[in-house]
């Protein structure tokens, strides 16, 4: 397993080893201890698991504190966008954003800490994605940012105005006017 960095402190890219033979491929999608090792000491305490057709969005998603959620993400099937927006107003990445593909191939996860908004766009025909979370989920403590703010000019590899997007997340406020308590 190794860790990359990405230009936006404390966001992580988890590159698991891969052991391949004819019969196929195994590996450790998560090991605490050869984390811990790296330097990443998490206690995850739920999975949560979503199936989505192609051209879904969902997100940008968040927990304020004392809820916050740190996400492992990773792809079971099919490919996503998956973009994580710094949410930490002392930040110097504040209003910043990262985007990198996830999918069943590459098996990459991206680790998501507290004070980041998340969202994920599919670009297969179906994708099934699964994330760890630090903390349960509270509906009081979340919030979110619209997923096509022009001052975060994301770019999800999908058409917008085709995007399925859910009811709730069309009516989020643009990150100046989130409740971020970051």
């Amino acid at each position: 397993m190794t860790i990359e960095t990405t230009p936006i402190q404390d966001l992580l890219i988890i590159n698991p080893t891969v052991f391949e033979d004819a019969r196929g491929y195994f590996f450790e999608a998560y090991n605490q201890e050869k984390l811990a090792a790296l330097g990443v000491t998490i206690d995850f305490v739920q999975d949560n698991q979503s199936f989505s057709k192609r051209g879904t969005l969902r997100g940008l998603h968040y927990q304020n504190p004392p809820f916050a959620q740190t996400k492992l993400v990773r792809v079971l099937q099919g490919e996503i966008i998956d973009v994580a927006v710094d949410i930490r107003r002392a930040s110097p990445t504040y209003g910043q954003h990262f985007a990198i593909r996830l999918s069943a191939d590459n098996k990459k996860q991206l680790l998501i800490p507290h004070g980041f908004a998340h969202g994920f766009s599919v670009i297969s025909e179906t994708a099934v994605v699964l994330y760890k979370c630090d903390q349960f989920y509270n509906k009081e403590s979340e919030g979110g940012i619209r997923f096509d703010d022009p001052s975060l000019n994301i770019d999800w590899g999908i058409d917008l105005k085709d995007a399925i997007v859910s009811d709730k997340d069309l009516v989020l406020p643009g990150i100046e006017e989130c409740n971020s308590e970051f």
